[in-house]
């Protein structure tokens, strides 16, 4: 496997400035913003991303996904925050090599990898990078962008506030996924898609949610990533700070 890249960490610590998070959005996230398009118009503006698209280091696809959708039949979802798990990372679940139920992960970039959190959440990761490196992004946040109800309906919830998507458990759910669709290649039309989307303005950087268990180089380590401008972001906000330049490859 890789060991990982002090410089890429290196180059992000360089490209950051702390920032307090705004209270409010200029952007109106609330309601579906596409929904005067057409779905066929939508795939057509933004149409799945090719396998290659995926077979980059975990920390490089990361904040390449924010603001791309995730598309499952009707319903559709932004990318508004995602986390990188890499080899040799003591947070990635293939530091327990291949078993069951972390074989997904060692597959080649562009697969789903879909597991069962506390036994009752579903989260969503991107498999990264060549196959049998043994790497993913999670998804941690999303907006809706087509079919609010059937996300309520799934999330029981009726409400179209952040609430509603901010967390991975949440875009899981909203998705209708199960463990099932651990493997399924994202680049293949039907099933579950991921389509391009345009490319943030503006993306905080900051470290990981919930993994105290790792060692403290990866606790600390600046690989979680948002769209700034959005109340879409899960808790907490406030260890997000600006990332001033594109992240550079490692």
């Amino acid at each position: 496997m890789k060991t990982i890249q002090k410089s890429t960490t290196k180059n992000l610590c360089s490209n950051i400035q702390k920032v307090k998070p705004k209270k409010k959005s200029k952007v109106n996230h609330k309601t579906e913003h596409h929904k005067d398009t057409s779905l066929s118009q939508f795939l057509e503006k933004w149409p799945i991303l090719p396998h290659g698209f995926y077979q980059i280091d975990a920390l490089e696809l990361a904040p390449q996904l924010l603001g791309k959708y995730l598309r499952r039949d009707d319903v559709v979802l932004q990318i508004t925050e995602v986390e990188a798990y890499r080899p040799n990372d003591s947070a990635c679940h293939g530091r327990f090599g291949v078993t069951a139920r972390t074989a997904p992960v060692f597959g080649p970039g562009g697969h789903a990898y879909v597991y069962l959190c506390y036994g009752l959440h579903i989260m969503l990761n991107v498999v990264a990078d060549k196959e049998g490196v043994g790497a993913a992004v999670l998804v941690r946040s999303c907006a809706p962008v087509r079919g609010l109800e059937i996300i309520q309906q799934r999330r029981g919830l009726q409400t179209d506030k952040p609430i509603l998507l901010t967390g991975p458990g949440k875009v899981g759910q909203a998705l209708g996924l199960s463990t099932d669709w651990s493997k399924h290649p994202l680049s293949s039309p039907g099933g579950l898609e991921v389509l391009d989307g345009p490319k943030p303005e503006h993306i905080l950087v900051g470290p990981r949610v919930g993994i105290n268990y790792a060692l403290p180089e990866h606790v600390n380590a600046l690989w979680r990533f948002a769209i700034a401008d959005t109340p879409w972001i899960s808790a907490p906000k406030n260890t997000l700070q600006a990332l001033k330049n594109t992240l550079q490859p490692a």
